[in-house]
C-alpha cells in the first residue's frame, strides 16, 4: 500500500475517533479538570467553580444542586453546558425540572 492510501485510511480513523469522543458525555460528578476544561463554555475558572463545590459538599445531587452550588450557572449556562455533553449524575439539564410549581 503506498503512502496515501494509508494516510486517507488513518485520517479516516482520527475523524470517527475525534466524532465517538465529541458525542460522548462528561459527569459532573466523576470529571476531572481537564475533561470539564474540554466541554464547549468550561473553561478553567468555571472547572475550578465545580471542582470546589464538588470536593467540599460532595457529589451534585442533581442539577438544581449543582445551579445552587456553583455560581455562574444558572438556566442558559446550564442548557448550554448540557448540549456540550455535560451531566449530572448521568442526566441531561432539563429546565421544566429546575422550576418551583
Amino acid at each position: 500500500m503506498s503512502f496515501w492510501p494509508r494516510a486517507c485510511v488513518a485520517a479516516a480513523l482520527c475523524a470517527a475517533s475525534l466524532a465517538v469522543l465529541s458525542q460522548g458525555s462528561v459527569d459532573a460528578n466523576r470529571a476531572n479538570r481537564a475533561q470539564l476544561e474540554q466541554l464547549r463554555g468550561v473553561g478553567p475558572p468555571l472547572a475550578d467553580a465545580i471542582l470546589v463545590a464538588r470536593e467540599q459538599g460532595g457529589a451534585f445531587k442533581d442539577w438544581p444542586d449543582l445551579l445552587a452550588r456553583v455560581r455562574g450557572i444558572r438556566d442558559a449556562k446550564a442548557r448550554q453546558l448540557s448540549a456540550a455533553g455535560l451531566t449530572v449524575g448521568g442526566a441531561a439539564y432539563d429546565a421544566a425540572a429546575t422550576t418551583p410549581k
